[in-house]
């Protein structure tokens, strides 16, 4: 078959079909490639694929890669846990102990434990738009006024953060959250996904731009001994153990939250408004407290 054929049979671009053609080769796929009218690509006869060459841990590490409650939120749990019976039965027994072993002893749950679990009930759907190359016509809900806002997206892939799913789709491209998503429709329309768009390292600028964006204040605390912040530069020790450390924040009110949870474990210096802040808080603590001492209450 030629290039063209086969990117009409597999409903990609001509370009494609180069691109995975030589990676096929490089991968010891006997693909083979003749010039002229009559020419096109052929698969040596009899090659069929086999799971061998496999060595321990390359098999331990197919089996953690199975994550099965993000497969079944995008509606291929019995797809996942049957292509792994496939996979597991086509290992030798010194292999597939080895398997058996990751299953039963590392299990992998991404969300925090107090996150709610978001309900995106339009993920089987962006996921199969993302695969099949459909327009979506959503209602999204953002933060910014207006609200809600209708766009039209050409999704590129999925990526799963902590738990949440985002979307990341053209024009931009731009990133949304699913379970943010109010309506969805999907239409006739079909989208070509750039050949050089790379889902991995755009959601790798993508955290970093964020965190650009997020913290870009900064605090000057004296830690206690053994506590650490992530982000945090540490500085000189003092005599009696405590590190003076700068640290990223977001705002003064969102760092006021996060150092009162480290109580009498952190001394903010710097900026003042925040230490004014926290100390005007542990002075009304203070005050109620003591209020409850007075009065038999601790």
């Amino acid at each position: 078959m030629t290039a063209a054929q086969l990117a009409e049979e597999l409903e990609v671009s001509v370009r494609t079909v180069y691109r995975d053609v030589e990676a096929l080769g490089a991968a010891g796929v006997p693909l083979y490639g003749d010039a002229g009218h009559a020419g096109g690509y052929r698969l040596l006869d009899g090659y069929r694929t086999r799971l061998t060459g496999l060595t321990a841990d390359e098999a331990e590490a197919l089996f953690l890669a199975g994550a099965p409650g993000p497969a079944a939120e995008l509606g291929l749990g019995s797809v996942l846990a049957a292509a792994q019976l496939k996979v597991r039965a086509a290992l030798p027994p010194e292999l597939r102990a080895h398997a058996d072993r990751i299953s039963g002893r590392f299990h992998l749950d991404a969300p925090g434990w107090y996150a709610d679990a978001e309900e995106a009930p339009y993920l089987p759907a962006v996921a199969d738009a993302v695969w099949n190359g459909r327009v979506l016509n959503v209602l999204y809900r953002r933060w910014a006024e207006p609200t809600d806002v209708e766009r039209r997206l050409e999704p590129y892939g999925l990526v799963l953060k902590a738990g949440r799913w985002y979307v990341v789709a053209g024009p931009g491209p731009r990133t949304f959250r699913v379970d943010q998503i109010l309506r969805l429709a999907v239409g006739d329309e079909e989208f070509t996904r750039p050949d050089d768009f790379d889902l991995a390292a755009y959601w790798t600028a993508y955290q970093r731009d964020f965190h650009d964006r997020l913290y870009r204040g900064e605090a000057l605390v004296r830690l206690a001994p053994g506590v650490r912040l992530p982000r945090a530069v540490a500085g000189r020790t003092d005599d009696d153990g405590w590190t003076l450390a700068t640290v990223p924040i977001e705002s003064v009110e969102h760092a006021h939250g996060e150092f009162l949870r480290l109580g009498t474990d952190i001394e903010v210096l710097q900026p003042p408004e925040l230490r004014a802040r926290i100390a005007r808080t542990v002075a009304q603590l203070a005050k109620s407290y003591g209020y409850l001492a007075e009065r038999g209450g601790g």
